[in-house]
């Protein structure tokens, strides 16, 4: 048995309204939130980045376990997987292991996939656990999405993070199966030196983000012989409000399966944090013997696919993510350039 012991989530307490992003550059409000699905999104701290925000979220991952089960000092991989790292050379996974009091014996690496980099981390610390390489690792999905102003993706680029604790012994969730779907589709680049991300328009809906999502779905389907009316609920990447209501809906997912995870319409898009923020979501409020379908999405492209089952150590959990979306202060546009270092 492999899977989750402990997690930690972090949302900055700083949001701004879609609409005043709209209004800032002369367009309609209803227009553009009906378009995407979202009203706010979170948004950094001016003191805050990619390893911060991996910090936070790990201190409450950790908070969530105890020496009995595994002490800090025993995990043995982290990774964090970010598209935000503040340095191009100078890794974020040692600063957050040293902070964290992590200690010297483990490996570090920092993860790059574009939106799905955490998950990529979960997949490799599942496969060093499962070869017992190593008994407990930390997955971290931490972001302060890039956006250039007036681009479309100013109006979804959010910040957050997401920390997972795998381990074999005292589960949260255990990992019944997980696969991936991968392909040379750059539907969205940054390149090294270049401050602001670019992409390809309407083309990172069908041959990139669909394809995908639905190729790793049903790669996981096939392999455990479920469909969707066996799980309870279901966790897709989230760039939108639209996308993965769009994707459940083709995959045969019910409404209800998928709106716990939805945290995409009250924080926006936080890149890797997403799919791992809204795992943490349903996580919050599922019972025993539940189960949880859950795809990621990274740009060049490619989805990891996962199936969890909810165990009777849920009971000891500390739901959060809603409690952090509801802390918030509204900020207006031109603090929002400024916190995010535009201006």
């Amino acid at each position: 048995m492999i899977g989750i012991i402990s997690y930690g989530t972090y949302i900055p307490r700083y949001r701004i309204r879609l609409s005043d992003i709209a209004l800032a550059w002369k367009k309609n409000p209803e227009e553009v939130i009906g378009s995407l699905g979202i009203a706010e999104k979170s948004v950094p701290g001016i003191d805050e980045d990619a390893v911060t925000v991996a910090i936070e979220a790990g201190i409450r991952a950790i908070g969530g376990i105890s020496p009995g089960k595994a002490g800090v000092k025993e995990i043995g991989a982290l990774f964090v997987g970010s598209e935000s790292h503040p340095y191009a050379v100078n890794p974020t996974s040692t600063i957050v292991g040293e902070l964290l009091g992590v200690g010297n014996n483990y490996l570090a690496a920092d993860l790059e996939f574009a939106c799905k980099a955490g998950t990529a981390g979960m997949q490799a610390i599942a496969g060093l656990i499962e070869a017992k390489h190593i008994r407990y690792g930390l997955a971290i999905g931490s972001d302060t999405a890039q956006s250039k102003p007036h681009d479309a993706l100013e109006y979804t680029s959010a910040c957050a993070g997401a920390a997972y604790i795998l381990g074999s012994k005292r589960l949260l969730a255990e990992l019944l199966a997980y696969t991936s779907y991968s392909s040379d589709t750059p539907d969205f680049w940054r390149r090294d030196g270049i401050r602001y991300p670019s992409h390809a328009g309407r083309f990172t809906g069908e041959p990139a983000y669909f394809a995908h999502v639905v190729g790793a779905s049903k790669l996981l389907m096939e392999k455990t012989k479920m469909s969707p009316s066996d799980v309870s609920y279901c966790v897709f990447h989230m760039p939108n409000g639209k996308f993965p209501r769009e994707v459940a809906k083709r995959l045969g997912f019910s409404k209800e399966q998928l709106a716990p995870s939805l945290t995409v319409d009250t924080i926006g898009n936080p890149y890797s944090a997403s799919s791992m923020l809204g795992l943490a979501a349903v996580l919050d409020i599922a019972k025993p013997g539940e189960k949880i379908f859950m795809v990621s999405y990274g740009s060049g492209a490619g989805s990891d696919a996962f199936l969890w089952e909810v165990t009777r150590e849920i009971s000891k959990r500390k739901p959060m993510v809603q409690e952090q979306i509801g802390d918030k202060t509204y900020i207006d546009y031109v603090q929002y350039l400024k916190q995010t270092h535009k201006i």
